[in-house]
């Protein structure tokens, strides 16, 4: 077998392959050991340490109220019945909802549960970039795993988000692929299978990560081409791929090609995409607008750029090292390198970052940014470790740390506002430094936010839709101007799970509830309740969600419901249906006219020429 441990060439390419001194690592074949020896016992503590550090003021962080409120109540949906695509709008592969509807079945579906499987999502990334690693030594190892935690633990916290998830996922496909090309006999074979699953539940989580999966494994595949490799691994992914197939045959082809392709590729994206490149004077994202308005500069307080300038100098640099990295890992195996099998786990992993690129193409904001080059960024220490022997021979033994202080210092210079300065701020919050997120709550269930007026506001209109309401009726929640539907607070459905979501939209993206003749007029006039919002109507973007859709939810609202409660000078409004038809006070029109108007100044202002 080509590349298997213990081999001494590989007949393709005519190199000595040496093998890795001491043991084995398992991602080139090696096998577990029952009692790990000490020194990886300890590289092992390090990377837990410095996850461990931050961890109580994540789970006290302010939460992304439609993100993470989603992931909070689509899963409560799912174990009332419900059906993605169907009863309400999921933009992505419905398995990550259902595993963790069963976590939430047998943990229960508090904020703290959702967080924890967060948590797990983001060690399944950590690990599997260890493991790839490992490769390089343990010092090694541990510096790729400290330099993805900052990349995955900082941009959304512990939501458990889908796309956690999914690169977890992919990231391990990766390192059973790489393992099947060192072991032989049935050790290849499950690798190969485990390989497949993995790639099938990725693709159940994120269909759009079929790209990353696709160059990482296409590469495998062929790098161990025969009859053998291919089989085990179409029965891996046969199997693996089932949730995703279920999920089509119940929901409908027609509702998940929908809801899973067309409406996130086509209708999303006029909305949510931001410019490319990025502005290097103004911030583009919205929701890191308002997180950078008050943000503090980090307290080492060094020359940097400013938060708009490091986005835009991010993005180039997260180009460049994603075509960099695996560009360079083939040239380096292609002068005959006696470190062959290292290569394969540097260039499948690579393949695997490079097709997560687009991610941070299509919206790059911080988050994105952060997303689309966590792995990447964690592989430079791997190839610098190759690199400097090669141009700095003096420096053979200490590439390890070279590549420490390189990759640390690029992220200081690039992005230190988005990685180490919220690094250090829910360290912070967890030695009791700094007071975490604000916190709302009805009975055991509770949820942050970041401003003390939206805590009082929510806190308010929680405690009087939960003396007011019954169970069984139905609730929609919005902004207050239904025709920009740029955000929802989705957050609110999660407190009261004994109402009924009134609309399909519990998730709300412009160019989709609020497009002309969509369903979100008809949902709102099946509500018992309506709890709308101004958290975000100030918001601005340079794309289509500036722009005014159907204007006929705002009808229904004002001919059908009556105001109940006016939280903090109408950042929360809550409506009641009125039985006698009497609508709005004309004190609550003039409210949202007077915020619209201003909007509309403001949009002026922003897009007149210069």
């Amino acid at each position: 077998m080509v590349g298997s441990v213990g081999s001494t060439a590989d007949t393709r390419s005519n190199t000595t392959v040496v093998p890795v001194p001491d043991t084995v690592p398992f991602v080139l074949g090696g096998r577990l050991r029952h009692r790990p020896d000490n020194r990886s016992l300890f590289a092992v503590g390090i990377v837990a340490a410095v996850v461990a550090l931050p961890a109580r003021g994540l789970f006290l962080a302010t939460g992304s109220s439609m993100e993470e409120g989603f992931m909070l109540t689509f899963p409560q949906r799912i174990l009332k019945g419900d059906i993605p695509n169907v009863d309400f709008l999921h933009l992505y592969g419905s398995f990550s909802l259902h595993v963790l509807a069963g976590w939430y079945w047998i943990f229960g579906d508090t904020l703290q549960a959702e967080r924890v499987f967060g948590l797990l999502q983001h060690l399944g990334i950590i690990f599997a970039m260890y493991v790839l690693a490992r490769a390089w030594g343990r010092r090694t190892a541990v510096i790729s795993a400290v330099t993805v935690t900052m990349l995955v633990l900082t941009p959304i916290g512990l939501s458990a988000l889908a796309w956690e998830g999914a690169v977890a996922l992919g990231l391990w496909s990766v390192v059973f692929g790489v393992r099947a090309l060192h072991t032989d006999g049935r050790m290849r074979g499950r690798a190969l299978v485990i390989a497949g699953v993995l790639v099938g539940f990725a693709l159940g989580y994120r269909p759009d990560l079929v790209v990353a999966l696709t160059l990482a494994h296409g590469w495998l595949l062929w790098r161990g081409r025969s009859d053998r490799t291919w089989r085990p691994v179409i029965l891996g992914v046969g199997i693996g791929i089932v949730p995703l197939l279920v999920h089509i045959a119940t929901a409908g082809v027609g509702a998940s090609v929908r809801g899973m392709f067309l409406e996130p590729v086509f209708d999303l994206r006029p909305g949510r995409e931001l410019p490319r490149p990025p502005s290097f004077t103004q911030i583009g994202g919205a929701l890191q607008a308002v997180a950078e308005g008050p943000a503090e500069a980090p307290w080492w307080h060094l020359p940097a750029l400013s938060a708009s300038q490091q986005i835009a100098l991010w993005f180039w640099v997260v180009i460049v090292v994603a075509i960099a990295v695996p560009v360079t890992t083939r040239r380096v195996a292609q002068s005959g390198s006696a470190t062959l099998p290292r290569h394969s786990v540097l260039l499948a992993a690579s393949l695997f970052g490079l097709g997560l690129l687009p991610q941070a193409l299509q919206r790059p904001d911080s988050t994105h940014l952060a997303w689309g080059s966590c792995v990447s960024f964690a592989l430079l220490p791997c190839l610098l470790v190759e690199v400097v022997p090669r141009v700095a021979p003096r420096l053979a033994r200490q590439a390890w740390k070279v590549a420490g202080v390189a990759v640390a210092s690029v992220m200081l210079l690039v992005s230190p506002f988005y990685t180490f300065r919220y690094y250090l701020l829910h360290s912070r919050v967890s030695v009791g430094n700094k007071s975490g997120g604000l916190e709302v709550g009805r009975g055991n269930r509770r949820f942050y936010f970041g401003n003390p007026d939206l805590q009082l506001a929510s806190q308010a209109a929680i405690d009087d839709l939960d003396r007011m309401s019954r169970p069984g009726e139905r609730l929609l929640v919005g902004p207050a101007d239904l025709s920009r539907t740029i955000y929802s607070d989705a957050a609110f459905y999660y407190m009261f799970p004994e109402l009924t979501p009134a609309t399909y939209y519990i998730e709300m993206d412009p160019g989709l509830a609020d497009q002309e003749g969509s369903r979100l007029a008809d949902d709102v006039a099946s509500a018992d309740w309506l709890m709308l919002t101004n958290f975000w109507t100030g918001w601005y973007e340079p794309n289509s969600s500036s722009e005014f859709g159907s204007d006929v939810p705002n009808q229904v609202v004002a001919d059908r419901f009556c105001v109940v409660g006016n939280y903090e000078d109408a950042l929360v409004l809550l409506y009641r249906r009125c039985d006698h038809g009497d609508g709005i006070s004309p004190a609550l029109i003039g409210i949202g006219a007077e915020r619209r108007a201003d909007f509309e100044h403001e949009l002026a202002e922003r897009t007149a020429p210069k």
